[in-house]
């Protein structure tokens, strides 16, 4: 049986050297203990989130905005912002109310972003 040949790596996380499985080929990044791969998958699928968020921001509004059909159906925002829902709804709508609301919780959010403030 034929060999791949491996050499020693060091771990992308603990730094420690490691002997990558040979059928992983170049593939292996860490060393295989489990803390090691978690923090790995972690660090990956942050990298992703944060390369993509415009999807799942306008993932986020246009499922908000299917499921509201009428005034009762829509959803509550997810910070307390006391506007007028009531008179925004009658005057332009449930729909235009759910994309106000969504654009102020951006504008709301990048500032706190900004300000350097932390969410507990």
């Amino acid at each position: 049986m034929h060999r791949a040949k491996t050499r020693k790596r060091p771990c992308r996380i603990c730094r420690r050297w490691f002997l990558p499985d040979a059928r992983q080929k170049d593939r292996q990044k860490t060393c295989g203990r489990e803390q090691c791969q978690r923090e790995h998958h972690r660090r990956l699928c942050k990298q992703w989130n944060d390369k993509n968020k415009q999807y799942f921001k306008a993932n986020y509004l246009t499922e908000k905005l299917k499921r509201t059909k009428a005034p009762p159906d829509i959803p509550k925002s997810r910070i307390q912002l006391h506007l007028p829902r009531d008179v925004i709804i009658d005057r332009i709508g449930g729909q235009y109310l759910i994309i106000i609301e969504y654009m102020v919780e951006q504008i709301i959010r990048r500032n706190l972003k900004l300000s350097g403030y932390q969410p507990p």
